[in-house]
């Protein structure tokens, strides 16, 4: 069965969201419209939720004055703190969100997840990121951010070092023997002993029980060591693909690096980002997504091709598009950007309009889009998609009222929930305490 996230973070994933009329502009700071998508994503039985939080503004105000009106990723409830009470108000849908590997501590990571697990009963999930922006840098005693090899090599110890904090107690070392007198079984309570290059961390967690044993571990890592964590460890990637032969190339890559960590290809689910806009017609849709991107105002669409373009500002909009203004900060997406714009004979507003409603979409009918999914799932290219609403809460209402049904229709998708933690509806393999691993070896060599 196709596997489905719905990402919440803010508004949409659109920056002319938040003035889509049908958009509570606020929202992103009532707890009332987290609920309501969460609720409803698992009305349609989304295998979990997901939050790619930011410490800081990564959005530059360039150019001057862009920011102002993006509203996008702007102000939000920090989800460390939110999902614990979204837990409360949902029973099955897995609950996931970002904690960096650049500016957290392990032990905090490892403490704040595994009592996530406890409060919704097997349903948390780790999205493992190195933060790479300046803006975050700067909230956190730095001028500028670590260099790239140094956040990986501390990503993957950091990634180490959690794990096995969460296998500090093996299944059943709580004993709770009040007549014996004895609360824990020394001999299943386990120290860690890190000493690394980044962290010395004794242990053990003062967290135990977790119900899935631990956490699911999600990344979003294309880079070559984001590629090779993934499938060292990671449960769940968010893919950034748009197009099947890139899909394919991306999933033989990583799924083929796991033989070499002792793991099984299903042991990882691969999940493409994908935009749905629905209508009840073609044109429907289709004039849904138009409105939004009427709404995207020029100065943010200037944005998102400042760094490729530099500041076009001063050009007509609605002329072509002139030569970049500045050296190409990626030299590959300058000349691809160019590339279009000439073959397209493209005015600047067409340039941004093709950038800000890019990417993974499909618009049209609940059968168009499940056409879509359908394609890229039976061509063996990913295990289920990370849904991108452009804007919510319709985005998300529309794809359970419509797509849902079009997918259980065609039998690609579940009609109930098969367990009661994230893993088991994400058919992953039981988590196995690696000092309860060891002792069960021990014991059958012994016999």
């Amino acid at each position: 069965m196709m596997k489905l996230g719905m990402s919440m973070r803010g508004l949409g994933y659109h920056p002319a969201a938040w003035r889509h009329p049908d958009v509570p502009v606020d929202g992103t700071l009532r707890f009332e419209h987290y609920a309501h998508n969460a609720q409803t994503a698992e009305r349609g039985l989304f295998d979990m939720i997901f939050f790619a939080d930011g410490i800081g503004l990564r959005e530059r105000d360039e150019p001057r004055g862009s920011l102002a009106r993006s509203g996008y990723e702007l102000v939000e409830m920090e989800p460390m703190t939110l999902l614990p009470a979204l837990a409360v108000l949902t029973k099955h849908i897995g609950l996931v969100t970002t904690a960096s590997t650049t500016y957290n501590e392990p032990y905090h990571v490892a403490r704040k997840f595994a009592t996530l697990d406890l409060i919704s009963g097997g349903r948390a999930g780790w999205n493992i990121v190195t933060s790479w922006s300046e803006a975050e840098a700067k909230n956190f005693n730095r001028d500028e951010h670590l260099e790239y090899d140094t956040r990986y090599e501390r990503a993957a110890e950091f990634v180490e070092v959690v794990k096995g904090l969460w296998d500090s107690w093996e299944p059943d070392s709580l004993v709770y023997d009040k007549a014996g007198g004895l609360f824990y079984d020394e001999n299943r309570m386990h120290l860690l002993n890190h000493r690394g290059k980044h962290f010395q961390v004794r242990g053990p967690l003062n967290v135990a029980g977790m119900p899935q044993g631990r956490p699911v571990m999600v990344q979003a890592g294309a880079s070559e060591p984001g590629r090779e964590i993934a499938a060292a460890t990671a449960d769940v990637v968010y893919a950034a693909m748009d197009s099947i032969p890139a899909a394919r190339a991306y999933y033989e890559d990583v799924k083929g690096r796991m033989a070499k960590y002792g793991r099984e290809r299903d042991e990882l689910k691969i999940m493409p980002g994908v935009r749905t806009i629905v209508g009840r017609t073609r044109e429907e849709a289709q004039e849904k997504f138009d409105k939004l991107q009427d709404l995207t105002d020029p100065l943010v669409g200037l944005a998102r091709v400042y760094a490729a373009l530099g500041d076009l500002s001063g050009f007509d909009i609605d002329g072509p598009v002139p030569e970049p203004q500045r050296a190409a900060e990626v030299r590959s997406s300058t000349a691809r950007m160019m590339e279009r714009a000439r073959a397209g004979n493209l005015t600047i507003r067409q340039l941004y309009k093709q950038v800000v409603g890019g990417g993974f979409h499909l618009i049209g009918t609940a059968g168009d889009i499940a056409d879509g999914l359908q394609e890229w799932f039976e061509a063996g290219v990913c295990d289920g998609f990370n849904v991108l609403p452009p804007y919510l809460p319709g985005c998300c209402d529309d794809f359970v009222e419509l797509i849902t049904p079009e997918l259980q229709r065609r039998g690609l998708f579940r009609k109930a929930y098969e367990g009661t933690t994230l893993r088991e509806n994400l058919g992953l393999k039981p988590h196995v305490n690696r000092y309860a691993a060891a002792r069960a070896v021990q014991s059958s060599a012994a016999e």
